[in-house]
């Protein structure tokens, strides 16, 4: 009877997979090696079919496990039924190119990381790969940007909110030109338009960093257009490709209203 029992309990064992492997999600985190992520499903997800996913890079000393307690966001994903990615630095900050040596580290492979993690999220959940989009506040727009500029070929669009990249800001990319809505308060003394320093770096000049990526993908005015809050500037090239300056009333902060409606911009156009 023992031996029937202890069989019984081992069947149950390896039909009941309980390891942190495949029980991530919301509260648990999704390893990589030494990294990790986090993922919540849309609520009203009924199985049927591959969704839609923000990949979302969070602010100096931010974590994935905070973004999935943010009813806000939560909310906006679950009204577009898509899923939420968070994604989690290494150290404090993004060890990206330009980065207060502080807090970061020369070491990490941030854009190898993010490749882990697409990888990863769309093997163990109905995420369709092909659309994914990138987004970020101040240091995770900071990320966002790297990943528009050397890992266009992951996302269908990026979403930089309130960051840009670390002085030197780069003169040219290397993957090919993405959908970009660049997205900023007009008051923002944090990560001002023009940069400030930090530490022993200084932020990017935004303006400087928008007329490199259109002159790299040829984009050329086609007009403003007011949606919600956001008054944009928006630009495209011969390939379709959009690149908006989206500015808002206020300061360093955000609302996640603004990535519903960049992701609308981006879905009413056909980019994924």
């Amino acid at each position: 009877m023992k031996t029937l029992l202890i069989i019984s309990l081992l069947t149950l064992a390896a039909l009941i997979d309980v390891s942190p492997v495949s029980a991530c999600g919301v509260d648990t985190n999704c390893v990589i090696d030494d990294r990790h992520y986090r993922v919540r499903i849309p609520e009203g997800y009924n199985g049927d079919g591959y969704i839609g996913a923000i990949v979302f890079a969070h602010g100096y000393k931010g974590s994935a496990a905070a973004l999935m307690k943010n009813k806000a966001m939560t909310a906006m994903a679950s009204k577009l039924g898509i899923a939420l990615i968070a994604a989690k630095s290494a150290e404090d900050d993004w060890s990206i190119p330009g980065a207060p040596s502080k807090v970061s580290n020369k070491g990490i492979d941030e854009l190898m990381y993010f490749d882990r993690v697409i990888d990863d999220a769309t093997k163990r959940f109905p995420i369709d790969s092909k659309r994914l989009i990138a987004t970020g506040f101040s240091a995770g727009g900071m990320m966002v940007w790297n990943l528009a500029c050397y890992r266009s070929q992951l996302f269908a669009g990026f979403i930089p909110i309130s960051g840009t990249f670390w002085q030197p800001e780069p003169t040219v990319c290397n993957t090919p030109p993405a959908n970009v809505i660049h997205i900023h308060g007009d008051a923002d003394k944090t990560v001002p338009l023009i940069g400030r320093t930090v530490l022993d770096t200084h932020q990017g000049n935004v303006h400087d960093v928008l007329d490199m990526y259109a002159s790299y993908g040829n984009y050329a005015n086609v007009g403003k257009r007011n949606v919600g809050e956001l008054n944009c500037q928006n630009k495209v090239n011969a390939d379709g490709k959009i690149l908006n300056f989206c500015m808002y009333s206020g300061g360093h902060s955000f609302k996640p209203e603004f990535i519903r409606q960049a992701w609308k911009m981006m879905e009413v156009i056909g980019k994924f």
